[in-house]
């Protein structure tokens, strides 16, 4: 899963969609998320890489991130395009 190309994302969180004019605010969490996948990092390394940068159970760096993934994917803000 990747960010798509025409989504801006601020350092502060703020995340725009060009094509649909919507805005979103993240929490820093977040922003991280979504740095890593527009880096093209596979959900598999952002999943360790919350739990080593956060200090979080596997339960919950697991479920933090399939939330944020499921609401990414319910406002079109990523394509399962392979880097």
């Amino acid at each position: 899963m990747k960010i798509r190309k025409n989504i801006a994302v601020s350092e502060n969180g703020f995340i725009f969609n060009p094509l649909t004019g919507d805005s979103f605010s993240v929490n820093e969490t977040g922003v991280f998320i979504l740095r890593k996948l527009k880096d093209g990092e596979s959900e598999e390394t952002i999943f360790q890489d919350l739990m080593d940068e956060y200090e979080l159970d596997t339960y919950t760096a697991e479920k933090d991130l399939n939330d944020f993934l499921t609401m990414l994917k319910s406002y079109q803000l990523t394509t399962d395009e392979q880097a």
